[in-house]
């Protein structure tokens, strides 16, 4: 069997995420087949060797794939050195008692919509990794009217302070008032604050930015601060959707713009 580190094997449990269970380890917390373990990094065999954490032994757990409907104000990580609110809040508000779970990839504080929450920590890892090349599909309120030059600016690539290049592959107008506008845009990669950054550097203001599609998975009619399980056709058609695009069916290949 193909060996991994004990960190990891933490996390392919389930029990905690990666940086929390090398944490635990360093702290002499974890022992394996007896014997006490401070390298995270330690090669263990699954399901051969058997861990314990505070002298409990860790079983796999079930594994659980819920989506939320993420309000703005909220940051995704479990706890944050600058005291906010996180998306586990919501979770414990809900009054259920749930096994450890990860955000899948991030929407940052003001950032708003379809949040995935898994303790399948590889299939987390191959939604949020840019090479899956899996479409994310955002809806965002502009402090300026759109016209065709700046849509398809954002298509065709924008370059930031940095010297970084952003794009998406699909951007178009939804709808416009008098002094704002809505627009669709979709990403196959997640680089830090993509959009943000990639409409800072055209001057332009962002009033809201909301994720309403991972792939195949929709938003929907989910309610601000709710969540729920995926079903089982919904794991299936993500799932699909990766192995599309990993046989060479990228999306990336289409840059496109209307208005």
């Amino acid at each position: 069997m193909r060996r991994v580190g004990l960190a990891r094997a933490l996390s392919k449990l389930g029990y905690c995420s990666r940086q929390q269970a090398s944490a635990l380890i360093r702290a002499g917390r974890v022992r394996m087949n007896g014997n006490l373990r401070r390298d995270p990094e330690t090669p263990v065999h699954l399901p051969q060797d058997r861990i314990l954490v505070d002298g409990v032994a860790v079983e796999a757990q079930r594994k659980i794939y819920f989506v939320m409907n993420k309000p703005r104000g909220l940051v995704t990580t479990a706890s944050d050195e600058k005291g906010r609110d996180t998306v586990y809040e919501v979770l414990a508000k809900a009054g259920e008692t749930l096994p450890w779970v990860a955000p899948v990839g991030r929407l940052d504080k003001a950032s708003e919509g379809l949040l995935l929450l898994t303790n399948d920590s590889e299939w987390g890892a191959r939604i949020s990794a840019s090479e899956s090349h899996l479409p994310k599909t955002y809806h965002v309120q502009i402090g300026t009217l759109a016209d065709a030059k700046f849509i398809e600016a954002i298509a065709s690539g924008v370059n930031t302070e940095d010297g970084e290049v952003l794009r998406a592959i699909e951007a178009r107008l939804l709808r416009s008032g008098t002094k704002n506008c809505w627009l669709e845009i979709i990403l196959d990669e997640g680089k830090n604050r993509h959009i943000r950054r990639m409409l800072a550097a055209q001057g332009v203001e962002i009033l809201r930015l909301i994720r309403v599609a991972i792939g195949p998975l929709q938003l929907g009619k989910l309610a601000k601060g709710d969540h729920r399980a995926l079903t089982i056709e919904e794991k299936l058609a993500l799932d699909r959707a990766m192995e599309k695009i990993g046989s060479g069916n990228s999306v990336s290949a289409r840059r496109k713009f209307s208005i």
